[in-house]
């Protein structure tokens, strides 16, 4: 068995911030973006007075959500119509309708702040069966209303890797679907690819339940609403896929595409579907290590903690090799374990290796990259794979990064900030 050099172990390397500057296209006005572009569907000649509407709420933490939710409930209520929300959130929320209401509410949609009733349930409606049998599952509450309006981001998935990923088909999928449909679909995709899926079931979806409207989101790199457009149903496949090139143009990516070790504050449901996004991290299609032609290419991942939104939720450890115990004792196993059963990437729930402190965790994993000694390897620090603007680098990057006209460095090499217990501050961000 090779053991790391102990005196290898002792050093590290120094750091300096830098910013990162990414185009970054923002809607300024959200609330009037989201009124013009649901005015634009002329929903009035479909939705009637006391027409009950259900308007879907996921499980991301997408930038003002509370708020696009909250103008999308006010435009309906100026129709006259009856609006509330429904979890589309497949199995999270620890598959409970109270854990997903729970979840709901730590993005800030809570039925005060939105302005109507959310209804929570995990009973589905199947709607019928696919050429091969397949039953396709719908939320109960959102089949008996009169109008189903689709709200989600639109992004580059964690797993899924096609023309279409993440937005408004998947939650119609995946989300709407309840346990039952997230359960039976995921299965699926390791069957077939999930473009296969989507020609099996959109059109039993929308021939069978009441879609009226989507309303699609795309960020930027800093977090930040950089488009909002209402669809129709018949549009969404087609615009999805534009909507898709788009989202990976402004994805947030690390300054640099090699690291020997990434450290990461934070892992969590509100960051990406896998807790660390694979797109940022490289690990899409193989949990520890990046495949050919796949950037960047991370030695290893140390995650020290998940946000408070993941309720305990720490599906994505399972693609880091070391971790803070304290993560281990923040996980709720059931919940975690549910996600991953439901979405078929069991590795994304294997815990890494754990370790009390941030310099024991940090001072093991720099004796496993290589020939590097520590203190030149190259180190990346980052809140999480969703706040990007600002890294702090290890001195192996200044160089570099002194040559780059699109990266700021906001301050000097300095040693990594250890408290008296051995421990980094709580974040970078």
């Amino acid at each position: 068995m090779l053991i790391p050099n102990p005196s290898l172990m002792s050093a590290f390397p120094q750091i300096f911030r830098i910013r990162q500057t990414f185009a970054a296209p923002r809607v300024d006005d959200v609330p009037g973006e989201v009124r013009r572009q649901l005015a634009r569907l002329a929903l009035a000649e479909k939705i009637r007075p006391a027409q009950r509407v259900a308007v879907t709420a996921g499980s991301r933490g997408i930038a003002q959500i509370a708020l696009i939710l909250r103008t999308v409930v006010e435009h309906l209520r100026g129709l006259g119509a009856e609006p509330f929300l429904v979890p589309a959130m497949g199995s999270h929320g620890g598959g409970t309708a109270e854990g997903q209401r729970r979840l709901l509410e730590r993005y800030g949609i809570a039925e005060s702040a939105v302005g109507c009733p959310i209804r929570s349930s995990l009973e589905t409606v199947v709607i019928g069966r696919t050429a091969g049998g397949m039953p396709v599952h719908f939320d109960r509450w959102a089949f008996e209303a009169d109008h189903v309006l689709v709200c989600n981001r639109v992004k580059p998935h964690s797993t899924i890797q096609g023309d279409i990923e993440s937005g408004l088909l998947k939650m119609l999928l995946m989300g709407l679907g309840k346990c039952a449909g997230a359960t039976i679909y995921h299965r699926a995709v390791q069957e077939h690819d999930f473009a296969r899926l989507l020609d099996d079931v959109v059109p039993l979806l929308l021939e069978k339940c009441p879609l009226r409207a989507g309303l699609a989101i795309v960020e930027n790199a800093a977090d930040q609403t950089a488009l909002v457009e209402a669809l129709r149903p018949e549009e969404f496949l087609r615009r999805e896929k534009e909507l898709l090139v788009l989202a990976r143009q402004w994805l947030p990516r690390l300054p640099f595409d090699r690291a020997d070790l990434l450290l990461v504050d934070r892992i969590g449901k509100d960051v990406s579907g896998v807790g660390l996004d694979p797109n940022v991290v490289g690990r899409k299609f193989n949990d520890h290590r990046a495949v050919e032609h796949e950037f960047p290419k991370i030695k290893r991942i140390a995650v020290r903690g998940l946000t408070p939104a993941a309720q305990g939720n720490a599906v994505g450890m399972g693609l880091a090799e070391f971790c803070r115990t304290q993560l281990l004792r923040e996980t709720d196993l059931q919940a975690t374990r549910l996600n991953v059963l439901t979405s078929g990437r069991i590795s994304a729930a294997m815990p890494p290796l754990d370790y009390e402190t941030d310099r024991e965790m940090l001072s093991t994993a720099l004796g496993t990259i290589g020939l590097s000694e520590p203190p030149d390897a190259r180190l990346l620090w980052i809140a999480d794979t969703l706040h990007l603007t600002e890294v702090e680098c290890s001195t192996a990057y200044l160089a570099a990064a002194q040559a780059r006209s699109d990266l700021e460095i906001l301050s000097p090499p300095r040693n990594l900030p250890f408290d008296a217990a051995g421990n980094l501050p709580e974040s970078v961000s």
